[in-house]
């Protein structure tokens, strides 16, 4: 019945009389909404893409009450997924985004067309995101942002590994006058939770035409606990919510005229994250001389993080020229208190350095571009890249990697260093060719060059036909690729993890090339390859009135997974050969599936004015996403040992939403702007301790209210989940941790905001 209104809506919002409607502004999915994404040649409409975009400007995200830029991604785009993990130190540190319901890591981020670098921190929970190492976007501020465009569609071939689901371009500021200045405080319907966000934004004239943009934001929030009371114990012993987190970040754009018709440009982006989180609680027996009640550990999570641009553009021999240079860099340290090392007896500390991580991405790019007169126009790109990436683990102290280790963080302790580079080359060619006016054809195709895994070539064909000005028909078949990760390839270390027999184990998470890797079955890592088949229908019956259908299925081979917890009397006498005493639970990357995914996507978008002051917008979007796993590979040296079992299995294929609906209305009138977002979240499957269980899906409701009695000032008062929605209960809970952290919905309960902001 929830989707049944949704689609209602969107057929009586084609059925509105043209007579009222009028485009104005730039909105998500509005036909005058210029993009860049998915095309090198001149920038076009939303509605003439030949793969479906999505666009947000940065008005309407911030507009949202949500503190973060992935919370607000999350209740706009239907394809877009955002589980609220909390216990585990590896997701809170870089929470996994998807889209499609796939990989955090299988679509590519791009900060103003430029490779955005993933971070140190590779998810090792056992919840979605499993074994990736996704992209941190709340790095960067809502303030700094113009507009984000989503790209939908395979897109490997355009812009290198990593773009299977698609491609994320998030567009920044580029502001030569003016500023901002914002506040904003929010606060939990249970008091927990309270959020003050500080943000600011400043544009300076470089020149007679050039821009320096510089954005900040401060955002302290507290922590929240659904937790209830622990059947065990009789009283609440976890916590299950929000961490307590602040995150200061800043961000720099510019660019300027030089000698000889050429602009420079670049960007800074730079973030530091200081969060605090609890694993699972500790019983009186783990250490009773020092907890007697039990203990829950706390895990400090100290995050830094840079982003760079550096680059020059302009014509040279009728060719558009752009070369730069653009640097990333993530620092993830970790530290551990009210906690115990049980193999040190009495003199064991309650307080533990874990160690860190640091990854670096260092990319230069040489594009050129030229329009042709052939046909009805055409443009051809080509160019060459070079890729330089660092992973290294830094252990942990001597106390929190001895044996047992640190309860709820054990040190990061690799049985070899781990420090480690690679490089890769790439050329490719990108062309658009239209053949008469409304029907344009695309091609592109890219090699590239990996130092530690080899070469692959990926191509792209598309084409967008419109034979009516109201009809157009899109379609695109791609393959594609994504390249192991080092942090795949080489990540090592000895973590406490609750398996999904309730049990909390110590795991260790080998390299592949490692001996109790090998043993176990492990062998060298391979890319994932894909094939995209992508269909589409483009509506624009009036102005300012559109409507998009999309469907698409995804083949990917040899996709990259954490392998199953792996254990029994074969696996302790192999730890126990080389050497390993503080695991009982083993398990390291593989390439075990090959999936297939399957979706459809619904978007419309209106918007116009009414009587002589009022507007409005209204925007839907449905999504259903079906990945199944198609083949499983046998595990070479144990085959009576799986590689992925049921929990890693649903990982892959069932611990999303399999639909999502999205209603994102506004009304205005003078001074006052009414807004209410509806999201609908599909049923999603989860491991319990009683077995796998489907729960059920939530609608969620936010409103909120803005005056803006001058062109100054507006303020703003809203209300988060107006409904109090939580998720669906787990079974056979036993420890008063009643929701899963998959759930997108959140624990949070009804939360409330208020909003100031002046324009200067």
């Amino acid at each position: 019945m929830r989707k049944t209104w949704m689609m209602g809506v969107a057929l009586a919002t084609l059925a509105t009389p043209a007579a009222a409607q009028e485009a104005v502004g730039q909105e998500t999915g509005e036909v005058s909404t210029l993009v860049v994404v998915g095309s090198r040649g001149a920038p076009r409409l939303v509605t003439d893409s030949p793969a479906p975009v999505d666009v947000w400007t940065g008005e309407a995200l911030a507009a949202r009450g949500f503190n973060d830029l992935t919370k607000v991604l999350a209740f706009l785009s239907p394809s877009f997924n955002y589980p609220r993990a909390s216990s585990s130190p590896s997701s809170v540190g870089a929470r996994p985004a998807t889209l499609r319901g796939l990989g955090p890591d299988q679509v590519l981020v791009l900060i103003d067309g430029h490779r955005r670098h993933a971070s140190a921190s590779i998810n090792f929970n056992n919840g979605v995101g499993r074994g990736t190492v996704p992209v941190d976007y709340n790095m960067i501020p809502i303030a700094a942002v113009e507009r984000i465009e989503v790209l939908r569609d395979g897109a490997a071939a355009q812009y290198g590994s990593d773009a299977i689901a698609g491609v994320i371009n998030i567009v920044l500021k580029a502001e030569a006058r003016g500023g901002l200045a914002q506040i904003q405080a929010g606060v939990a319907d249970d008091g927990e939770g309270e959020t003050i966000i500080m943000a600011g934004r400043k544009g300076f004239a470089l020149g007679q035409d050039g821009f320096l943009t510089v954005a900040g934001e401060v955002r302290d929030r507290g922590a929240t606990n659904a937790a209830e009371i622990d059947p065990r114990f009789g009283r609440v012993t976890s916590t299950l919510g929000d961490p307590d987190t602040t995150d200061i970040q800043m961000v720099a754009n510019a660019e300027i005229a030089i000698a000889g018709g050429y602009r420079a440009y670049g960007f800074l982006t730079a973030g530091q994250r200081a969060s605090a989180m609890s694993p699972l609680f500790r019983a009186p027996s783990v250490a009773p001389n020092f907890y007697p009640q039990g203990f829950l550990p706390v895990v400090d999570l100290d995050l830094t993080d840079v982003g760079a641009a550096i680059g020059v553009r302009g014509q040279v021999g009728g060719w558009d020229l752009d070369l730069s240079d653009t640097y990333g860099y993530s620092r993830a340290d970790y530290s551990v208190a009210n906690s115990v090392n049980t193999s040190l007896g009495a003199a064991s500390p309650t307080e533990f350095d874990g160690g860190g991580a640091r990854y670096s991405q260092n990319l230069v790019n040489l594009t050129l571009g030229r329009d042709f007169a052939l046909a009805a126009g055409a443009h051809v790109s080509a160019g060459l890249e070079h890729r330089r990436e660092a992973y290294e683990l830094v252990a942990g102290d001597v106390a929190s990697r001895t044996l047992a280790g640190a309860q709820g963080f054990p040190g990061f302790n690799p049985p070899v260093p781990v420090n480690v580079s690679r490089t890769a080359y790439s050329a490719f060619v990108d062309t658009e060719i239209a053949l008469v006016d409304g029907l344009d054809l695309g091609l592109a195709a890219r090699f590239e060059d990996y130092s530690d895994f080899g070469q692959e070539t990926t191509g792209k064909a598309s084409l967008f036909w419109r034979p009516v000005p109201l009809v157009a028909f899109r379609a695109s078949a791609s393959t594609g690729f994504r390249a192991p990760s080092l942090q795949q390839q080489y990540f090592s270390t000895v973590t406490s993890q609750l398996l999904p027999t309730g049990q909390i184990s110590n795991v260790g998470n080998f390299a592949v090339t490692d001996p109790v890797s090998l043993a176990l079955g492990a062998s060298p890592l391979r890319p994932e390859t894909s094939v995209n088949y992508a269909a589409g229908l483009v509506l624009t019956p009036a102005a300012g009135l559109s409507l998009s259908l999309d469907a698409y299925r995804i083949e990917i081979e040899d996709r990259i997974a954490l392998s199953e917890n792996i254990q029994g009397p074969q696996v302790s006498a192999i730890l126990l050969a080389n050497g390993i005493t503080n695991a009982s639970v083993a398990r390291f990357f593989t390439n075990a599936a090959d999936t297939v995914s399957e979706g459809y996507e619904i978007t419309a978008a209106w918007r116009g004015r009414f009587g002589t002051d009022g507007r409005f917008a209204l925007t839907l979007g449905y999504g259903m996403f079906d990945t199944d796993v198609d083949a499983l590979q046998v595990n070479p040296v144990l085959p009576q040992i799986a590689l992925l079992g049921s929990a890693s299995i649903g990982v892959l294929a069932d611990a999303q939403p399999r639909s999502k609906a999205l209603a994102n209305a506004e009304a205005g009138w003078g001074a006052w702007t009414l807004a209410l977002d509806l999201a609908d979240f599909g049923a999603y499957r989860t491991p319990t301790a009683v077995g796998d269980q489907v729960l059920d899906g939530a609608t969620t409701a936010d409103i909120s209210v803005s005056y803006a009695p001058n062109d100054v000032l507006t303020l703003t008062f809203g209300v988060l989940n107006a409904t109090d929605e939580y998720p669906a209960r787990l079974a056979g809970d036993t420890t008063g941790r009643p929701y899963s952290e998959a759930d997108p919905v959140g624990f949070n309960g009804r939360e409330y905001f208020l909003r100031a902001a002046a324009r200067f």
